[in-house]
């Protein structure tokens, strides 16, 4: 069977919003490559991200690797199907490997119940918030303020949701909103309560919160070997738009 290649467009609509929904503290653009700096924390605000490629990729593969080498950090790359054909072959010869493959996933919310009253939304991240969130995921205290920098960087409106039950926070996530769709991040129940339902129950808040701000579409970014979370958001109706993955050197 074959698999029909990404609508280009598509991937660089998602691609966009998601660069707006988890900023990086300092970027830089080179060759139609957005470079990403968050003090370290998180591959996917301290990498090389295609946007319009138009120079050859061993020369981006050099400002890169000197760009990161200036700010202290290994240089990564993550690669979608924005990539220029030859990435991956340039980036193996250069003694990098492929990690994390990642898949993209929208849902329409059109003509869809997504109400779930056990869930607090507030428009900013609570000092609760951050300390449950950090708690549930096992955030290391050295993490928290990059972490907590770059939610405070982001620029549309946002969504922190917490879920309580039985008089505890057990989950944590947040959904951004960016013209017609929303976005959803740090997705995380604490390890005490998984799989019992409070994934469905945070993820349908935030839709439901996406849906009143105009969203009529979501999108996630899930890695391909947590089956529980990609067999979850199946059910929700999500469905596979393309993949990435992220290259490093060891």
């Amino acid at each position: 069977m074959t698999t029909s290649p990404p609508d280009l467009d598509l991937v660089r609509s998602l691609e966009e919003r998601a660069l707006n929904a988890w900023p990086a503290l300092k970027t830089a653009l080179c060759g139609g490559w957005q470079l990403r700096l968050a003090d370290g924390y998180t591959k996917r605000a301290n990498s090389a991200n295609p946007l319009q490629p138009r120079v050859a990729f061993a020369e981006t593969l050099q400002v890169a690797e000197d760009f990161y080498g200036s700010h202290g950090l290994p240089a990564i790359f993550r690669i979608t199907p924005l990539a220029p054909a030859d990435a991956g072959p340039v980036l193996e010869q250069a003694g990098y490997h492929m990690i994390d493959p990642t898949q993209v996933m929208t849902v329409t919310l059109a003509a869809r119940n997504w109400s779930a009253n056990e869930v607090l939304i507030e428009t900013t991240a609570s000092q609760e918030w951050s300390e449950g969130f950090a708690q549930a995921n096992g955030l290391s205290a050295m993490a928290r303020p990059a972490h907590e920098r770059i939610l405070a960087a982001i620029a549309m409106p946002t969504a922190f949701a917490t879920l309580t039950i039985a008089g505890r926070a057990v989950a944590y996530g947040l959904a951004v909103a960016e013209n017609g769709m929303v976005g959803l991040f740090d997705i995380v129940v604490a390890p005490a309560a998984r799989r019992g339902g409070a994934a469905t129950t945070l993820v349908t808040a935030l839709l439901n919160w996406g849906q009143a701000q105009g969203a009529s579409s979501a999108y996630l970014q899930v890695h391909v070997s947590n089956q529980a979370a990609v067999a979850l958001y199946g059910k929700l109706g999500f469905t596979a738009q393309y993949q990435y993955h992220y290259w490093t050197r060891p």
